[in-house]
């Protein structure tokens, strides 16, 4: 159900108009007419009756909206359900001690990456237990179970991380489970698939990515095949692999399993991190779906801000979801666990740090959401397809407390944000007519209170930020420890806010001050004094308002879902401040704001968006761990510039009504004095190293790779090695390389190493002992077969043996080759045509099996003029490069597991598609080969 609140203009107009400056009607101050020196918290002060509030009393309320925040943020995202066993769940529930039971086992294989013996005996686990659900399913259910063996084939994606990539897998294995009623044939036609992938990263065991969901989808598939006799949708289960090297056991099933064409609709379990609630993070073109889901569901939880953030690239990650969209043309809902972010694709995504309740919470949900679609008569048709990319329709949803969620579609949204920007900028502009020359001014002082309130905060805090490298050990120290944020940026952007918004508070005093004795010069000096002081606090307090509606109103105009954030944040407090201060009589004096004001304006927007501010940032924090794409190619600053500017965003947004409280109190001294104390022991705490910036369960992502680097097309190999660590943290390597004294590493930013899909821009080198430990026989070859001019066109043939390698990532160079084809087994798999490119490179990344092809040929289509400004070299100095290969050996070499074990333990290897194994070919060709 949605409520709509639309602020009548009757009860807000005097909220605009208190004083007119520029009116003839301007009230006649007379002592009848001075405000009370009891007025609520008013009372005198030794200065001469100056108009201030108790200090003990603003604290108060500072502290009240802290522990309301941190409430809603608990029960938000913290309150979980007990987990059930089998009896306590029944034979149609959902037990997460028994989905447990098969997270326990799929880690205990450690690693399963593709083409891993691990990987084998996990869909061999998997495939069992989908054969026990088959036997055991209600006597009216049709459950079928399929091992499905894709075939090679190349994976086109263009948005996101996959612009200018091809994506090539072959040998790849997924269970799939079909769920159907026996005696209803056209449910088969018409299917809801439930995906997730079995594979993890080679660096972890995957508890959280993605052994719980895995484990959650065979509990609920035990339990769906006790229900689904009733069913009028039939229920697929996909169990893939090859998700973590780009999506590939996603596109696999979508392009060639024969379901394919059945499913309907599409549901996708993922992991950001390890466990606590699931929320859902992308589905806004589904409006049935949320609906369905917000209705049935227990434990409701979503996040509209979040798909905002995903689909604008702020997050650097992706799902199957994408290929269901953008391949499938298929619409659904994606969901994820946010626990613990930084411990993503890290040795420390293990089981005991999956929190009790987790996968009830989904399970719960997913079964009551499961049930009521595959039950609908008419799912069919309510099915939004994309037509052409382009989704058909969009809704905004949120959930308030984990217990219930909000879903209203985009163009109610529209209408809703229309009429109150309208109303808003008709109450503001009839204002500032009436109030006229000093009316507008005082408006702009108000609204530079504002400029200043931002600069102070955000200058503050990002002075900090640049502090912290220089005093810390490390340039990120709150890694282990998110709540030092609070005193490292929290404290200075207070700080710098309240500051601000105290020279702005000065500024119009003393305008009004002056206009003031010009139009009113017979009464008494502290008489006016306090009205000037009583005046510029509710301009402030009006201030507040103008950056929400500013906001609302740039949202509202690019159809941003989370405007609904800047919505409850206007109306809200502007509706408490029309209520509770408004007069039948614009011949008044000014009194002060009174306190039941300030606390019905922030009820609504606390309980909606403090809880999804303080998970943001946690999540933001979590990413650091792992945000340097190309080691050492950033300022160290950089990763706290950016924490320190998204808190002083929300200390500004979210505290500017409050702030506004403080200037005709005794709380300003204590409040500055309190910020700088936090602030110096902060500073203290990450200085004196106390408080360590890394634990064995929030771990620094390393890389540590034995590279061989040789130089296609030649007859002889000549190869050089070495051993090379970075790291994806920003910060040095200099307390990592401690006890590394005797594996002889030197570190600096000439230890430049190009990696093929990223580049090592600082990082520690060794050659000790590194000739030993691989083979030449692991050398990949790349030999020209053929180069040839036809009808003015040159082609070249390019054999490309990766030997014991079936991992690997080759970069062409578009400044030179117009186009191409790639074949493997004598089968084109990448046709002519065209092909994105990133910084003038097309990838092509390859993941698969044991019995993946090892032998390719690559056909070049030379430009006829080419240049070579742009070119980057796989060595400064260096002739322009035609092709880069890099082949990925599963086989961590005498000298690699030394390092590994003389490293801290708050250290792990970093996985990614793109991350080297740990030991890495690299072939070059030259242009001129």
């Amino acid at each position: 159900m949605l409520v709509v609140v639309n602020y009548p203009m009757y009860v807000l107009w005097e909220s605009f108009f208190p004083l007119q400056l520029g009116n003839s009607r301007m009230p006649r101050i007379t002592e009848a007419s001075k405000p009370p020196a009891s007025d609520e918290t008013l009372r005198p002060t030794e200065q001469g009756g100056k108009p201030a509030r108790s200090a003990f009393l603003w604290v108060a309320l500072f502290v009240l909206f802290l522990n309301s925040s941190w409430a809603v943020y608990h029960f938000q995202f913290e309150s979980l359900p007990l987990p059930l066993d089998a009896e306590q769940a029944g034979k149609r529930g959902f037990s997460e001690v028994s989905a447990l039971e098969h997270v326990k086992y799929l880690t205990k294989l450690g690693p399963h990456p593709v083409g891993s013996d691990a990987l084998e005996l996990a869909v061999q686990y998997v495939f069992a237990a989908t054969e026990k659900i088959q036997k055991t399913a209600h006597w009216e259910v049709d459950v079928q179970v399929d091992l499905f063996h894709a075939e090679t084939a190349a994976n086109h994606l263009s948005k996101g991380l996959f612009k200018g990539k091809t994506l090539v897998y072959s040998d790849l294995k997924h269970v799939v489970l079909r769920i159907l009623p026996k005696y209803l044939p056209e449910a088969e036609d018409n299917v809801i698939l439930v995906s997730s992938h079995i594979d993890t990263v080679f660096s972890s065991q995957g508890a959280g990515d993605c052994s719980s969901c895995v484990g959650v989808m065979l509990e609920l598939a035990r339990g769906i095949a006790q229900w689904a006799h009733g069913f009028k949708n039939g229920v697929i289960f996909l169990f893939n692999t090859g998700e973590e090297e780009g999506l590939n056991g996603a596109h696999s099933f979508i392009t060639q399993h024969p379901w394919r064409s059945t499913i309907r609709f599409v549901v996708d379990l993922e992991a950001m991190g390890i466990g606590g609630k699931s929320i859902v993070f992308q589905g806004g073109s589904v409006p049935w779906a949320l609906e369905t889901y917000a209705k049935v569901s227990k434990y409701p939880s979503g996040l509209v801000i979040a798909q905002d953030l995903f689909h604008s690239g702020a997050i650097q990650s992706a799902t199957d979801f994408q290929v269901y969209e953008e391949v499938g043309g298929l619409s659904g809902l994606d969901f994820a666990y946010t626990d613990a972010t930084a411990i993503y694709h890290t040795k420390n995504d293990k089981l005991k740090l999956l929190k009790p309740g987790s996968l009830q919470h989904l399970g719960e949900n997913m079964l009551a959401f499961l049930i009521q679609s595959a039950m609908s008569t008419n799912l069919q048709n309510k099915m939004e397809v994309k037509k052409d990319g382009i989704v058909q329709s969009q809704s905004i949803f949120f959930d308030i407390l984990g217990t219930y969620m909000v879903v209203y579609s985009q163009r109610l949204a529209t209408m809703l944000h229309n009429s109150v920007i309208l109303q808003s900028l008709l109450i503001w502009t009839t204002s500032l007519i009436m109030g006229g020359y000093h009316g507008a001014m005082t408006f702009g002082l108000s609204c530079f209170s504002i400029l200043l309130m931002w600069i102070c905060s955000l200058s503050l805090s990002i002075m900090v930020s640049f502090l912290i490298p220089l005093i810390s050990t490390s340039p990120v120290p709150y890694i282990a420890n998110p709540w030092l944020v609070i005193g490292l940026f929290g404290a200075p952007a207070v700080l710098g806010a309240l500051t601000g918004q105290h020279l702005g508070f000065l500024c119009i005093s003393r305008y009004l001050r002056c206009t003031f004795s010009k139009r009113v010069p017979t009464v008494a000096s502290n008489t006016l004094e306090n009205l000037i002081k009583l005046e510029t606090e509710r301009w402030l307090f009006k201030a507040g308002f103008i950056q929400w509606l500013i906001l609302l109103i740039i949202g509202n105009f690019y159809k941003v879902g989370s405007s609904f954030v800047a919505l409850v944040w206007l109306v809200s407090p502007a509706f408490a401040y029309g209520l509770m201060e408004a007069t039948l009589s614009p011949l008044r004096s000014p009194k002060q704001l009174k306190i039941v004001t300030l606390i019905l304006g922030l009820a609504m927007p606390i309980l909606f968006s403090s809880g999804m501010m303080i998970r943001l940032v946690g999540i933001l924090v979590g990413i650091i761990v792992r945000s340097e794409r190309n080691p050492g190619s950033r300022p160290d600053w950089l990763g706290n510039v950016i924490v320190a500017v998204f808190v002083s965003a929300i200390v500004c947004l979210m505290l500017v009504y409050l702030l506004s409280y403080i200037h005709l109190s005794g709380a300003k001294g204590p409040m500055i004095f309190s910020m700088l104390m936090l602030l110096a022991l902060a500073l203290a705490a990450v200085s004196t190293g106390i408080l360590p910036t890394f634990t064995e369960d929030i771990s620094r992502a390393v890389t540590v790779v034995h590279v061989v680097k040789t130089k296609g097309n030649s007859e002889n190999q000549d190869a050089s090695s070495f051993i090379s660590l970075s790291s994806l943290t920003p910060g040095k390597l200099t307390e990592e390389v401690k006890n590394l004294k005797d594996e002889e590493f030197t570190c600096g930013r000439n230890k430049t190493v190009d990696f093929v899909s990223f580049t090592v821009k600082y990082g520690c080198w060794s050659s000790k002992d590194s000739g030993s430990g691989w083979s030449k026989s692991d050398i990949p070859i790349v030999h020209v077969e053929h180069d040839s001019i036809a009808s003015g066109a040159r082609k070249t043939g390019i054999f490309i043996d990766t030997k014991f390698s079936k991992r690997w990532s080759l970069a062409i160079n578009r400044e030179e080759i117009r186009d191409f084809t790639f074949e493997a087994d004598s089968e084109e798999l990448v046709p002519l045509g065209d092909k994105s490119e990133v910084d003038g490179w097309h990838f092509i990344q390859f993941s698969g099996g044991k019995n993946s092809p090892t032998k390719f040929r690559l056909n070049l289509l030379w430009l006829s003029n080419t240049t070579h400004q742009s070119q980057k070299s796989f060595e400064s100095g260096a002739s322009p490069l035609l092709l880069k290969l890099r082949t990925d050996v599963s086989k961590i070499t005498p000298e690699v597991e030394s390092v590994l074990e003389k490293l801290p333990p708050w250290c792990s290897l970093f996985g990614k598609s793109t991350s080297p194994y740990p030991l890495a070919f690299l072939t070059t060709l030259p242009v001129q080969f």
